[in-house]
């Protein structure tokens, strides 16, 4: 229990920030002349995002070599106080600062938590164990939408504060109840300054996406941004070749699955971004919604997500994991189609906004997890934990891609008249989902190969057999 309300607790972070968003640009604006932009605003989400991805492998081997539980505490404290300095933010980039620290105490939960729930079951218990800790993501993914949209009526920063108790109940009780686990390993960190260089890889290319429409596409600091992108990129990736402990082992990408299911990851993830802030932005800067109703219209998309994906199950070993990906893209292209068809400036929410977050819902529920399955079923054994590391990381470096890109296409400044680039964005998203139809198709196909593979060989095998017995 102890372990799950943390979890629970991270995870309705991320869905709380994106409702109270606009509350935040409205706070930190004393002005008019003086108003946040959705490119400087884009940066509460993206901090977050970056500095998670970059510490996600680093926070996981410390927990191996210093032991799960006391990484796992301090996780939890950093979150906490963090979170609480974000509630006390006095200006947008004290807020983005303090987001940052948030996102390290994030990082050294998540690889941990998940040990340590299973070091406290007997084995029989572990498929269920882990069942919930995956199932507590989708009840945060449904509650997140409501509780930010009541706590934004008090005031956003409780969003926040909401942290603070909950954080300190679970340190309180992870002292008294936690096991003690032993380190597991005595080798080095991963590479320290390879995460400084994906960290600025993935800031700049962010920072030039979401202010090039204020600087322009073509002023020196937007071109020196994806320069420094472009550079620090190509170091990261040579220097994770290279090192003897890369923070991202690459060479696993090479693996067809894991490569092809990290690739769908990566592009679904962008359209799911889109998705996401797109639909907060639209309802309480198109419509003028209050942030509680934006919370409530957004429901019933992420409600779908936990269900789908546990009524699927069974679809999954049966037909494997293709069909469904495959399956999901094209329901999540249909609702982003929708919405650009249908999106009025006019608040219509049983046409234009309701069909597409269920389609969506759907399309989520079939492919996000069914891909982050596809890769890390295609790893051998000694290598899941690292690969499963990779894969979260990619999912949080498509999630900051996802929120520039949307900046990018929609500008900083948002109305009624902002619905042409809302339809852009939507389009793009369904574009990238439909890309992620193919990656289905192609895991389907190499399913299928490898099945025929294994036939023929046991059809040799078994006519080599016969033919001994001849003789």
């Amino acid at each position: 229990m102890v372990i799950l309300l943390a979890v629970f607790m991270t995870n309705l972070d991320l869905w709380i920030v994106n409702v109270a968003l606009p509350a935040m640009g409205a706070s930190f604006s004393p002005g008019q002349g003086n108003a946040i932009t959705l490119g400087s605003l884009s940066w509460v989400l993206n901090a977050y995002a970056i500095a998670l991805a970059a510490l996600l492998v680093v926070a996981g081997r410390a927990g191996d070599r210093i032991g799960q539980r006391p990484v796992f505490l301090g996780g939890v404290t950093v979150f906490t106080l963090a979170s609480l300095a974000c509630a006390l933010a006095p200006d947008l980039w004290a807020l983005v600062l303090a987001r940052t620290v948030q996102a390290v105490g994030a990082a050294a939960q998540l690889p941990t938590s998940l040990a340590l729930l299973l070091a406290t079951v007997p084995a029989e218990g572990r498929t269920r164990a882990t069942r919930n800790w995956a199932a507590i993501g989708g009840l945060a993914a449904a509650a997140g939408p409501v509780a930010g949209g009541l706590l934004v009526q008090v005031d956003w920063r409780w969003v926040f504060v909401i942290n603070v108790p909950i954080g300190i109940a679970t340190v309180v009780a992870g002292l008294l109840v936690l096991p003690r686990t032993d380190a597991r390993e005595s080798g080095p960190l991963p590479d320290m300054l390879g995460a400084l260089l994906v960290t600025v890889a993935i800031a700049a290319l962010s920072g030039a996406l979401v202010q090039a429409p204020d600087w322009g596409w073509l002023d020196g600091r937007t071109v020196l941004l994806f320069v420094a992108a472009v550079l620090s990129g190509v170091a990261f990736v040579l220097r994770s070749v290279r090192h003897s402990h890369p923070l991202f082992e690459l060479d696993l990408l090479r693996l067809p699955r894991f490569g092809t299911a990290n690739a769908g990851t990566f592009v679904f993830g962008v359209a799911f971004a889109i998705m996401l802030l797109s639909n907060v932005l639209w309802c309480q800067e198109v419509w003028h919604w209050s942030a509680v109703r934006t919370g409530l219209a957004m429901v019933p998309g992420p409600a779908l997500v936990p269900v789908v994906t546990l009524l699927t199950a069974r679809a999954a070993q049966r037909f494997g994991h293709g069909p469904l990906i495959a399956a999901g893209g094209l329901l999540f292209a249909a609702g982003m189609l929708w919405r650009a068809g249908f999106a009025s400036a006019s608040p219509d929410y049983w046409v234009d906004l309701l069909p597409s977050m269920i389609m969506s819902g759907v399309g989520v529920g079939l492919a996000l997890g069914t891909l982050v399955a596809a890769g890390v079923s295609a790893l051998p054994g000694h290598r899941s934990a690292t690969g499963s590391a990779l894969v979260n990381s990619v999912r949080q470096i498509s999630a900051t891609v996802g929120v520039a890109i949307l900046v990018a296409v929609v500008g900083s400044h948002i109305g009624p008249s902002s619905r042409q680039e809302f339809r852009v964005s939507w389009l793009l998203a369904a574009c990238l989902s439909l890309l992620c139809t193919f990656v289905g198709v192609q895991l389907t196909r190499g399913a299928a190969r490898d099945r025929a593979a294994r036939t023929a060989t046991a059809d040799n095998a078994g006519m080599a057999h016969s033919r001994a017995d001849v003789h």
